[in-house]
């Protein structure tokens, strides 16, 4: 008897994406797994049910939860729909377990086993199955034209009848998979741009797609690639310089974010009145709080003439790749514990064990296991 996996409709609002595209149906096959899908499952990313060709449409998602061995998914359930997994099932996908607790706590309650993706290791072997990169990859892209859309101005040098227009300028905070894509993408648009970041590392990659590296002398370089959290200190320093190079920018476009925190406050009130009137800034940090003081998440407002856009969950407003991605980061992850047809996982590899959430009735990983006890 073949293992189930089952892909829900996702429930979350403003979520388009499905956890499935028709060439991974293929591959679990393959690997001899059945793959069943929600009615209507991708209809948000304007994929049919026809289109996920080689699975088992089911009519409703409780339906499709009593049948499931493993369920993917792109946002984490919610309490009603972890109420309908059935105890002992296999759940995985970007379950935000520092935002809530009390579904990590109603996980382990049902004896699930979760996976959160976003707490695979980010090693080399682990790449394919990154989905904090893939989705930040389409993030930074869709900043660029968001920036190009709300600005007033051009984006590339135009000569015109009427004259020579100049190029904007583009300034970039953060040179993660999102910033370097924001900084591609503003580059084949026309721009100027210029980028900044703590870690110093990031130099050589800046300088590659064209832009100039912004140095202030200020590094912070983590552990597993991220940013440390600056001192008090650092971060008045940082803002104090930042705002000379602001102050020139056409388009801002942040994205300076540390998982499971708040994103740091790198752009305050005074950096925004010293922007030239037309100028924006996109806020691709808004999920966690953003990093502009002046930021509301979700909206889109004008201070002193400057717009600051913050979106939301930028990726799934680019559906149908962003959930052809995602599919892809799923099936890499789930392919090792897949075997002749089994669920068979190797909870010693790191990566398996990285990304353990809850098991038998517990919680795996140290961090969220303090977090939810201490919110029971």
């Amino acid at each position: 008897m073949s293992i189930k996996v089952a892909v829900p409709k996702e429930t979350a609002e403003g979520e388009r994406r499905v956890a499935m595209e028709s060439s991974v149906i293929a591959k679990l096959g393959k690997l001899g797994a059945e793959v069943l899908l929600e009615t209507g499952a991708g209809s948000a990313a304007y994929l049919p049910d026809s289109a996920f060709n080689g699975a088992s449409i089911v009519a409703s998602a409780a339906e499709l939860y009593q049948q499931a061995d493993i369920v993917l998914k792109v946002q984490a359930p919610s309490l009603a729909e972890i109420e309908q997994l059935k105890e002992g099932s296999v759940l995985i996908g970007s379950l935000q377990p520092y935002q809530h607790p009390e579904r990590i706590a109603a996980l382990k309650a049902k004896n699930i086993t979760s996976f959160a993706m976003e707490l695979i290791p980010r090693i080399s072997r682990a790449q394919s199955m990154d989905v904090l990169s893939s989705q930040a990859a389409i993030a930074g892209y869709k900043a660029a034209i968001m920036g190009a859309d709300l600005a007033p101005r051009f984006f590339p040098m135009l000569t015109t009848a009427a004259g020579t227009i100049r190029p904007s300028k583009v300034i970039i905070i953060g040179v993660g998979v999102a910033g370097l894509q924001a900084i591609a993408t503003a580059r084949r648009l026309g721009a100027v741009v210029e980028a900044y970041d703590v870690r110093s590392a990031t130099k050589e990659q800046v300088q590659s797609l064209g832009a100039k590296f912004i140095e202030l002398g200020i590094t912070a370089e983590g552990a597993g690639g991220y940013a440390r959290e600056l001192t008090d200190a650092e971060k008045q320093q940082q803002q104090a310089e930042l705002a000379k190079h602001i102050a020139t920018a056409d388009v801002l476009i942040t994205t300076a974010a540390v998982p499971g925190r708040p994103s740091p406050k790198i752009i305050p009130e005074t950096t925004v009145d010293g922007m030239k009137s037309g100028a924006v800034i996109i806020d691709l940090a808004a999920e966690g709080g953003g990093n502009c003081t002046l930021t509301q998440p979700g909206k889109t407002i004008v201070h002193n003439g400057v717009i600051i856009h913050a979106p939301l969950n930028v990726p799934s407003q680019v559906a149908v790749h962003a959930s052809e991605m995602y599919a892809k980061n799923l099936l890499n992850f789930l392919t090792p514990m897949l075997k002749d047809g089994a669920y068979a996982p190797d909870f010693s590899d790191e990566v398996i064990a990285g990304a353990l959430l809850t098991h038998e009735g517990k919680i795996m990983n140290e961090s969220i296991r303090q977090l939810v006890e201490g919110a029971e």
